[in-house]
């Protein structure tokens, strides 16, 4: 049977690479198919929708807004469940040099619903700021954010700390600062009609990344792997991999759920509430 995945391509989703590349998947007869979405949550909910996906490892605040706003689709497991670094970043020339420059700047955005939308969002109701519709440009991807801040289009981004670490290291832009997201930073999200025809082969595939990843926070040479597949130095990935976990049972937490669907309702993200069964499969166990 065929499954086609779609994540972010960074370091996160590493576990899933390695599982295709060893068989873990083809051992219980699932063709399974990885597509990197350059263009984030935004395109992977997206691809959901449209039937493009089957399944997405997707930003927790990101899959919750697009599932309250109709996406066919529900939360299968949490993927990591330690919180994401964003760093806050300007061009490299920018006069800006202090994260509290808030107020009346653009925001670089890969799309509408993306994280980098919903965050910058987040982190300027934290400061007592509501952003208005016009401070927000669309630029796809990492690529088309880096051109739009540097030739004056947008002024800050908000994007994972150590995806745009080799970026600011070749001083293509200028890291100013940090916020991080006071949930498990990434879900496991499938499309409802894969999980009524298909159950058990969902539930064996979740058993197979949890193995997968497990194997790999254990790997001694983990680090180094991850530092030569994604451009990162040996200590930044060090750093990243130490900050990182990814999640090894099928519990998920109501209260958690709930804190993210309350901050997204006071950010005005989102206009209603809804329960953490109603985001959750049937099958997992929410507590």
């Amino acid at each position: 049977m065929k499954i086609k995945i779609g994540g972010v391509p960074e370091h996160f989703n590493y576990p899933w690479k390695l599982a295709i590349q060893n068989g873990s998947f083809s051992n219980i007869g699932l063709d399974v198919e990885w597509e990197d979405i350059a263009g984030g949550t935004g395109e992977m909910n997206a691809k959901l929708r449209s039937g493009e996906l089957d399944i997405a490892v997707v930003l927790t605040e990101g899959i919750i807004t697009d599932i309250i706003n109709g996406n066919p689709s529900m939360i299968v497991q949490k993927y990591i469940k330690s919180p994401l670094i964003w760093g806050i970043h300007t061009g490299a020339n920018s006069a800006i040099n202090s994260e509290s420059s808030f107020t009346d700047v653009k925001f670089a955005i890969s799309r509408p619903g993306s994280g980098s939308h919903l965050m910058a969002s987040v982190e300027a109701k934290n400061r007592g700021i509501t952003l208005k519709e016009h401070q927000f440009v669309e630029v796809g991807n990492i690529d088309g954010a880096v051109k739009a801040l540097n030739n004056g289009e947008a002024d800050i981004l908000l994007w994972e700390k150590f995806t745009t670490k080799p970026l600011v290291d070749a001083k293509q832009l200028k890291h100013i600062g940090d916020t991080v997201t006071p949930w498990p930073c990434f879900m496991i999200a499938a499309r409802q009609e894969l999980l009524v025809k298909h159950p058990n082969m969902v539930w064996n595939l979740l058993w197979i990344i949890r193995k997968i990843s497990r194997h790999f926070m254990n790997d001694h040479n983990a680090e180094q792997i991850i530092a030569d597949n994604y451009g990162l130095s040996l200590l930044d990935a060090t750093t990243w991999f130490n900050k990182t976990e990814w999640e090894q049972d099928v519990f998920i937490s109501k209260k958690m759920l709930h804190n993210v669907v309350n901050t997204l309702y006071e950010t005005g993200i989102i206009t209603q509430k809804i329960s953490a069964d109603e985001l959750c499969w049937n099958r997992m166990m929410v507590y």
